[in-house]
């Protein structure tokens, strides 16, 4: 692997010096551990973790069912408004350490409804802590849970709507995919993309490849999260390529899950290979351990990968960003112009 030095004289890894992009990630996986523990010990503490070094082990699964316990489990400790804008700024700033330049960032409102946040004010209040980080921008998607049902999470859509100047970009769906396929929700998507909104969908992460046309013929989606398992319907990977619909792949995340086997058995080189929009991803990256340099840096080592791929893959993800095209063709301009940048 290649090292380059910083500006302050620490080694960096080549990946690490890269300017990059990042398209699925939710705030409530990035917390860095430090602050999280802070949390838990601000709500009573928990036995389980007496320490960070407990709560990084709280976060290594089995399977996808026990990454969903440890992700409802999380969540308990994030009950005021002051604690999402506090972790809203330190996920920026761990952000912007990476050299991320922009991202769209996921945040699931309607999770918290139970500690009586009211979804405007959460959302202004992760705006805030978003806001102390000028070194990095970020736009934000609502993920809504397929769970509530579509009546419900049109009620959170509506007070979305409201914060819409909060840069809320984007609606997307998440929760128990394999139980809640998407049709139900088409309305639900019709009112997004009628007050403006971009659309996005967790699909072929827990279910198959129905899951992703039901996300692309009834929710008529800008994006598909994950895409996973895209690979095992031929009809649909082409369907992808000649349609332009990006794919945001989380490799590690995958892999932690249960979700894909290996690294080497993950299908983004053939997604690649086969002329996807594909974007590289962390989804949860405390949650995973892992890190986009990491990602990189693995699918070099494990996929075959080189260099200029992964410069191609960063620029995939500028190409998937909803940003205006002015901004796409700035941003673009400015990573291909980075000394570290491989053309």
């Amino acid at each position: 692997m290649i090292q380059v030095k910083s500006p302050s004289g620490i080694a960096m890894t080549w990946f690490q010096k890269l300017p990059k992009i990042e398209l699925h990630v939710h705030l409530e996986g990035a917390i860095p551990h430090g602050a999280l523990f802070d949390l838990v010990q601000k709500y009573g503490g928990d036995p389980s973790v007496p320490d960070v070094k407990a709560l990084a082990k709280r976060f290594e699964y089995r399977d996808f069912d026990q990454f969903i316990q440890a992700w409802s489990w999380k969540n308990q400790f994030l009950r005021e408004y002051e604690d999402f804008s506090h972790i809203a700024e330190l996920t920026a700033r761990d952000m912007a350490s990476q050299n991320i330049r922009y991202a769209e960032m996921f945040f699931s409102p309607s999770l918290f409804i139970r500690h009586g946040l009211e979804v405007q004010d959460l959302t202004q209040a992760v705006r805030t802590g978003l806001s102390r980080v000028p070194e990095i921008e970020i736009s934000l998607i609502a993920d809504l849970v397929r769970d509530y049902g579509p009546e419900s999470e049109l009620t959170t859509l509506r007070k979305l709507n409201e914060v819409k100047s909060e840069g809320v970009v984007g609606i997307g769906i998440g929760g128990s995919e394999h139980a809640f396929p998407p049709g139900p929700f088409e309305f639900l998507f019709h009112e997004a993309r009628r007050m403006g909104f971009r659309l996005n969908a967790h699909a072929g992460e827990a279910a198959g490849p129905e899951s992703i046309w039901g996300a692309i013929k009834h929710l008529h989606i800008d994006r598909i999260g994950h895409g996973v398992r895209a690979h095992e319907d031929l009809n649909l990977m082409s369907y992808l390529r000649e349609s332009g619909i990006p794919v945001e792949v989380c490799p590690i995340s995958n892999v932690r899950t249960g979700v894909v086997a290996s690294l080497a058995e993950h299908p983004i080189r053939d997604y690649f290979s086969f002329g996807l929009v594909v974007s590289v991803n962390t989804d949860d990256p405390k949650m995973f351990d892992t890190a986009l340099d990491k990602e990189y840096g693995a699918l070099v080592e494990e996929c075959g990968f080189t260099k200029k791929d992964v410069c191609d893959l960063i620029l995939l993800g500028v190409e998937s960003s909803w940003l205006p095209e002015d901004r796409k063709k700035i941003l673009r301009s400015s990573f291909v112009k980075d000394p570290s940048w491989i053309g």
